[in-house]
């Protein structure tokens, strides 16, 4: 399964800023994909955060000939904070709503994001910086929620 890790970490990057593992979260939860899949969009929703799509990623890899279990992208954001800030900061588009990928990997469901932190490193404007810390500790937080559930 090593090469399916690599290549979601890969997709993943399509999403983000960086492709290095530092620069990865990466939490292993025990439960089942439906289950973790329920409790990552429970606690999305518990610390403030509106879901605003779940895009299926294994339908396409599938099509390309790869083999994978379960595998989405959950989208999320404030819709009011996002607005404010891509009016101000129109360079941070691709980079919002937030996103978190959670996949099945053999009796385990992992889930990886990049740090929100890490976009200060590109977007230094002090005015975003409060945002991206923030989102590093909400992403953190939920990351852990999903960590710690049985």
């Amino acid at each position: 399964m090593r090469p399916l890790l690599a290549f979601v970490l890969l997709c993943l990057s399509l999403f983000s800023l960086a492709a290095r593992a530092d620069e990865m979260m990466i939490v292993r939860s025990s439960q089942e994909f439906e289950e973790a899949m329920s409790t990552l969009q429970a606690a999305i929703k518990a610390h403030g955060y509106t879901l605003t799509r779940v895009q299926r990623v294994d339908v396409g890899l599938e099509a390309k000939g790869y083999k994978t279990d379960k595998y989405r992208v959950v989208f999320f954001g404030k819709p009011d904070e996002v607005k404010q800030i891509v009016a101000k900061h129109p360079e941070l588009i691709p980079y919002l709503p937030l996103n978190i990928a959670i996949f099945a990997e053999n009796n385990q469901t992992l889930l990886t994001t990049n740090h929100p932190a890490m976009l200060a490193e590109f977007f230094p404007d002090p005015d975003l910086a409060g945002y991206f810390k923030e989102w590093e500790k909400d992403v953190t937080a939920i990351l852990d929620d999903v960590r710690q559930t049985q």
